[in-house]
């Protein structure tokens, strides 16, 4: 099992799940449905990973955090938190 840390991004009537160590993404009505979503995203990669040589994986940059924290621009709040998980 291996460990993964994510950032959690509720936007309007949606949470996001964002996996720093590999920029998947999952989302959905509530943050588990969200982190369900990631979950399930994070195996699909690993299961074609090992047949599939040449999928690309690396941890999300500065920028790309930055991106993906101030894409909305609203005046409705937007809450973060930042995870870890094990799948």
């Amino acid at each position: 099992m291996d460990f993964y840390t994510f950032v959690f991004k509720k936007s309007a009537d949606y949470w996001v799940a964002l996996c720093l160590e590999n920029g998947i993404v999952g989302q959905g009505e509530s943050k588990d449905i969200a982190l369900d979503k990631l979950k399930e995203a994070i195996d699909s990669v690993k299961d074609i990973s090992t047949s599939v040589s040449d999928i690309y994986s690396s941890p999300i940059s500065i920028k790309e955090l930055h991106e993906f924290l101030n894409w909305e621009e609203s005046e409705t709040t937007i809450s973060y938190e930042l995870k870890k998980v094990y799948a």
